[in-house]
């Protein structure tokens, strides 16, 4: 509940990490998880976006008089899109294509409440260190790149391969704090 007014708060994602961030801004809410199926269609910030919105979106139309949040976070190199990895084939893949290169993280935060809908996008870059076929594999036996979009998570054991970050640090873990913390003031 916000104290404000009594408002039920749901994040609609089982992110856990999504969970600990959103507790620095909101101490008490509620998770929903969205069901909405992710497709990537667009720009990346419109793919983010979309997908923000659509799992808001359902979750706000089961809970009408609750604030939503939902949120959507993509790893692109160049144009390419690269998702939470399949199996352990498919997060090696991710990881040598990162290393020693610049990528950029996308999360996409849609915020309903009643009739207002706010809905941006923020932007981290992130670079990693060269990795050996050694490091990538310690990594991937830690489970750790399973459940992370680009099969990394940069508050984990894969933290000492950033090079350097321009931008959010809590985007890249999925939830860019002050650009939600904006969008809630804003309504």
């Amino acid at each position: 509940m916000d104290a404000k007014n009594g408002r039920r708060i749901i994040l609609a994602s089982a992110s856990p990490r999504r969970k600990e961030l959103l507790a620095f801004l909101i101490p008490k809410f509620d998770i929903v998880p969205s069901t909405v199926i992710e497709s990537s269609n667009g720009t990346p910030s419109f793919q983010v976006v979309t997908l923000a919105a659509n799992k808001a979106a359902q979750i706000a139309a089961l809970y009408p008089n609750a604030l939503v949040i939902g949120a959507d976070t993509l790893v692109f190199l160049g144009s390419k899109p690269l998702g939470k990895p399949e199996n352990e084939t498919d997060a090696r893949r991710m990881l040598r294509l990162l290393s020693g290169r610049t990528h950029r993280v996308l999360t996409g935060v849609c915020v309903i409440c009643g009739n207002k809908r706010r809905a941006k996008a923020a932007l981290t870059r992130v670079r990693f260190a060269e990795l050996t076929d050694d490091e990538i594999s310690a990594y991937i036996d830690t489970g750790e790149p399973m459940d992370k979009a680009g099969a990394y998570g940069i508050q984990g054991q894969f933290s000492k391969h950033i090079k350097e970050i321009h931008g959010c640090y809590h985007n890249v873990m999925g939830l860019p704090l002050n650009l939600l913390y904006n969008m809630l003031k804003s309504l």
